[in-house]
């Protein structure tokens, strides 16, 4: 039996979550900072560039992929264990690569880049053990980190990109309706954020009847449990008077949206209280700052100025906000648009950034838990958009 190291298996239609106009806009931007670093291909291994320059987001179970883009050529490399579903989901061509035996993937990659080239690669993402897999297999005559040059692209949305995201959090709004609903004393966490996931995948495939279905979860947390933003759903009973952290997230099209709010189970103790408004105090005092020509380490320091006035800045836990677009709670991050002390990024048109400030007031402490208001905002010309609809704040919050 001939085995191959490598073939192509083309079957079906392509359906991607952009025009293929988008896609040819981003690899064209791509291949002209290529042209400018002396890159002859970039070999891509993060699930997030791969999606971001091809719409294929991979499932990799242990196996590796890529997407290999040259100035004429932008190739997916993928397992045979997903058949054509690769090139049905992505731009441009697709090659398997078989497990007949080791370091096949490598060989598909070389047929596309040729040896003895400069290669654009992710160090934040190729593992030391992959990076010598690479230098044995490509020979390269230079290699070139191209992670930060990627990422300033994705902190810049198209048209396209932001009317998907503004869908996204509207999905979002609905999942947070949804956890509304099935708050209330006796019922556990788990139950409350299976209601808000439910709800979500179902409008999605509502709103996205062509798209992939994965990824979308809610974390819902009370009491202790709010202390973390990333605290993981538990089978915690809701109690009178627990605080709330509401979070749903839809993953549409490997594009992440959220929505983030702080509620009460019927009642809210005055030291809770204080804390909560003074929050969402620091919240609408940030979403006004979210403009053009700002840079995030001044809206961080001004919301920080805005805390210590108020004795709370010591309770604060991480940055105010982070870009959207291509990521995941386990792929992707734009960290050059996060507010944040260490970054310098001024603000654009077309950006996409969170505004989130969160305070953990420790147990035994008046007032204990974690508090949290997050929208989602477009950058415009002049300002902002906020495209987040459900409401923040006390008055709608205090769940009954």
């Amino acid at each position: 039996m001939d085995r191959p190291e490598f073939y192509r298996f083309h079957q079906g239609e392509k359906t991607l979550p952009f025009e293929p106009q988008e896609y040819e806009t981003r690899l064209t931007r791509l291949r002209a900072d290529m042209e400018a670093n002396g890159i002859d291909a970039c070999v891509f291994t993060s699930m997030h560039n791969v999606a971001y320059y091809s719409g294929f987001l991979y499932c990799a179970f242990g196996r590796p992929y890529a997407l290999v883009v040259t100035q004429t050529e932008d190739v997916t490399i993928s397992a045979g264990i997903d058949a054509a579903q690769p090139w049905r989901r992505s731009h441009g061509d697709n090659i398997t690569y078989t497990d007949w035996q080791r370091n096949n993937y490598w060989r598909a990659v070389l047929s596309v880049t040729g040896a003895g080239k400069t290669i654009g690669h992710e160090a934040d993402h190729l593992t030391l053990t992959q990076q010598e897999l690479m230098d044995s297999f490509l020979s390269p005559k230079a290699v070139v980190d191209v992670a930060p040059i990627t990422m300033r692209q994705r902190m810049h949305k198209s048209a396209a990109e932001i009317a998907l995201i503004r869908s996204c959090a509207g999905v979002a709004d609905v999942g947070g309706y949804a956890v509304r609903d099935a708050i209330r004393a006796g019922t556990r966490e788990i139950d409350v954020a299976m209601a808000g996931r439910d709800a979500m995948e179902l409008e999605i495939a509502q709103r996205f009847p062509d798209a992939e279905y994965r990824d979308t979860w809610v974390w819902f947390q009370s009491g202790i449990n709010t202390d973390g933003a990333h605290n993981p759903v538990t089978g915690r009973t809701l109690l009178k008077g627990d605080i709330l952290s509401l979070n749903t997230f839809p993953m549409i099209s490997a594009y992440y949206t959220a929505l983030e709010r702080t509620l009460f189970v019927d009642t809210v103790d005055h030291a809770s209280l204080k804390i909560w408004e003074a929050n969402v105090a620091a919240h609408e005092y940030g979403v006004s700052l979210l403009k053009p020509g700002a840079s995030c380490a001044h809206i961080t320091e001004k919301i920080n100025n805005f805390f210590e006035e108020r004795d709370l800045l010591q309770y604060r836990t991480f940055g105010y906000g982070h870009s959207f677009g291509v990521l995941s709670h386990y792929y992707g991050r734009e960290a050059g648009l996060e507010l944040r002390e260490d970054i310098d990024t001024v603000l654009e048109p077309g950006m996409v950034i969170s505004m989130e400030p969160m305070l953990t007031v420790p147990e035994g402490t008046d007032g204990a838990g974690g508090y949290r208001e997050h929208d989602i905002l477009v950058i415009t010309e002049d300002g902002n958009e906020n495209i987040t609809g459900y409401p923040y704040g006390p008055e709608h919050n205090v769940i009954s």
